[in-house]
């Protein structure tokens, strides 16, 4: 007997990060694993993404984001269950679209009705009541950094990672989103070049990013930058690094995964409560892109995070304690096992 054919239903753009696919892509890993057929279906963003990291990947083509658009994409396709990742679809596009199969959807918000059988959402405050009445009564609720869908390799480097926290700080992690929102990047790698002295920046990017241009330049004059387009390498750069200045998205829990001490940067108001929540257990110091003292702000915290090995130790400590990169397979286990229980 094959395994279930699952679609994910996807959003990305300059306005909402890459984070949807990422997590997605991970999640279907995951599923894939355990025996089922996985396809994409989201606007053309989301191709863009999948051809950088998954070309191999299943897809439906959408001409937008939209419901109408991506029912149409749907067309006569069979599938078993879908997956949501979407925060402008709601009950009424799951509903819809699922047509009485098993539904998962990823969520950060809690702040509409979801037609869903799962829910997973990763906030470290996140609790059951949040969704109290947005939910059918006999919905699953996977709350909580442990059910963050993070990439296997991340996992698999933890252990090594986390013996020599707290060490001199030679490489710095900057990871502000592959889509890089209002060109944020390069406002972060110009505030951190006089400050950091010799110590390597290590700058992830989308190819379509636009600090991209001008940091390709300002790297061949600076040999301290180095610049990594849709990289392979996530794992590694995160467990190599000493700090991290990253925004406060999805890749959140990879560095909680490795215990990367961070400084997090609130770049949207979705990702508020959970770097606050993380500010709260001492898992990160956060800071506001959009605060009027920001620069002040983030100097300061930049400042504490060089100087202070104690400060990272703990940092290092409390991040890893919230998400051990096993998320993914947790989730997939409790989707599939809702599959089984809806065909018996």
């Amino acid at each position: 007997m094959t395994g279930p054919r699952i679609l994910f239903v996807v959003d990305a753009g300059p306005r909402i990060g890459g984070g949807h696919v990422m997590r997605s892509l991970t999640l279907a890993g995951a599923l894939g694993g355990q025996g089922a057929a996985c396809t994409f279906m989201g606007p053309p963003s989301v191709s863009v993404l999948l051809d950088a990291f998954a070309p191999a990947a299943a897809r439906l083509a959408a001409a937008s984001t939209e419901p109408r658009d991506l029912a149409a994409a749907i067309g006569a396709e069979q599938f078993d269950a879908v997956v949501f990742d979407h925060y402008g679809l709601g009950a009424r596009e799951h509903r819809a679209m699922g047509q009485g199969r098993p539904v998962l959807v990823i969520d950060d918000l809690a702040d509409r009705p979801l037609g869903a059988d799962i829910v997973v959402d990763s906030g470290p405050a996140r609790k059951a009541e949040d969704y109290s009445g947005l939910i059918p009564d006999d919905a699953r609720l996977l709350l909580g950094p442990n059910f963050a869908p993070v990439r296997p390799e991340f996992a698999a480097l933890r252990e090594t990672a986390l013996a020599w926290r707290g060490e001199p700080v030679q490489r710095i992690l900057v990871s502000m989103g592959l889509t890089d929102v209002g060109g944020v990047t390069a406002k972060i790698v110009e505030r951190l070049r006089p400050r950091v002295g010799d110590a390597g920046l290590d700058i992830v990017m989308g190819a379509a990013a636009p600090s991209l241009p001008g940091l390709t330049k300002v790297a061949r004059r600076d040999a301290r930058l180095a610049i990594h387009v849709d990289t392979s390498h996530m794992a590694r750069l995160t467990a190599e690094a000493d700090i991290a200045v990253g925004g406060a998205g999805s890749s959140t829990w990879e560095r909680c995964t490795l215990g990367l001490p961070t400084l997090l940067v609130i770049l949207a108001e979705n990702q508020r409560a959970a770097a606050n929540a993380m500010a709260e257990r001492g898992a990160a110091l956060v800071v506001d892109l959009n605060a009027a003292d920001f620069d002040a702000q983030f100097n300061r915290a930049l400042t504490r995070l060089l100087i202070d090995a104690d400060l990272r130790r703990k940092l290092a400590a409390a991040s890893a304690e919230l998400c051990d990169g096993q998320g993914a397979a947790r989730t997939a286990t409790a989707f599939l096992q809702r599959i089984r229980d809806y065909v018996a």
